[in-house]
């Protein structure tokens, strides 16, 4: 699908740049272990390159946005019960809440790059255009101009980005996928997005204690109800799982930076280890163990 037929400079531009990104630096990253390298956190925003034999994760699905670059390799995954086949340079564009597994559809294995952006961070690009979140039909997309985007928003994975640089790659990958989305979604009624990212602050900060529907109410002055279709409408997913994984993303993170399984159950909001391993398969894809090992190696 030609969006970006109007700037097609752009897209050559884009094109050498992502074929740079996947000939050199890469032939090393599909031999050797499987790993998982996963980039400093920036804005709630997580960063990762994967590299996989075989099949790399169970079906699983996120409440945020997945997407990434396939770099080396052919990746594939069952995505709305149909199996996808991404070779390099190729968009992945997975959407809050879509049921998936992963995996590399040769012997060669496969290496990818990812980022999973939460669907309020796209909120003021749907709002200045009169949209609601873009869905994108197909989950893999032939598009230089956006491929090459998200390798600079998602770096080099040890460096950080300027703040600013960062969030202006944020609003043309949102104007990008809304592009690809085409036609505006129907819209029911007021959006209450004020309330809902009041919620959405409310739950970050209060990771480690329970939160209940009622605590919800008073910061958003929505009775639970109108919040949960709000939440639903606008980001895809409910208050409670929206807690949990900004919990798992905590978890992961203390994990990928040392701190033994159980130690990051108990920092993260989480009852007990065996509370965190259930919720982080469900939504994983793999046990917090497996994840430890790749993010050692």
């Amino acid at each position: 699908m030609q969006v970006y037929s109007r700037e097609k400079a752009a897209d050559h531009s884009a094109a050498n740049a992502i074929a740079g990104a996947v000939a050199a630096p890469l032939e090393r990253s599909c031999a050797g272990q499987d790993r998982i390298v996963v980039a400093p956190e920036l804005a709630g925003i997580e960063r990762i390159e994967a590299r996989f034999r075989g099949k790399g994760f169970e079906p699983h699905r996120h409440d945020t946005y997945a997407l990434g670059v396939t770099m080396a390799g052919i990746q594939t995954f069952r995505y709305r019960g149909e199996a996808r086949f991404s070779p390099p340079g190729n968009v992945i564009v997975l959407h809050p809440d879509e049921v998936h597994d992963g995996g590399a559809a040769t012997e060669d294995g496969l290496t990818y790059r990812m980022m999973y952006i939460p669907p309020e961070r796209f909120l003021p690009a749907t709002a200045a255009r009169g949209r609601t979140l873009p869905f994108v039909a197909s989950p893999v997309v032939d598009d230089p101009r956006l491929a090459g985007l998200l390798l600079e928003a998602i770096g080099s994975l040890d460096e950080t980005i300027e703040p600013l640089k960062f969030d202006e790659l944020v609003g043309e990958i949102a104007t990008a996928l809304l592009d690809h989305a085409g036609a505006p979604q129907a819209r029911a009624g007021r959006l209450a997005r004020p309330e809902v990212l009041r919620a959405c602050d409310f739950l970050r900060e209060n990771l480690c204690r329970q939160v209940s529907a009622g605590d919800l109410e008073a910061v958003t002055g929505l009775d639970r109800f109108a919040l949960a279709r709000q939440f639903r409408q606008l980001l895809g997913t409910s208050p409670h799982r929206y807690l949990v994984m900004r919990r798992l993303e905590r978890a992961k993170g203390l994990i990928s930076a040392g701190e033994s399984i159980a130690e990051a159950a108990f920092a993260s909001g989480f009852a007990d280890q065996a509370h965190l391993n259930r919720h982080f398969k469900k939504a994983l894809g793999m046990t917090p163990g497996r994840f430890a090992a790749l993010s050692a190696a």
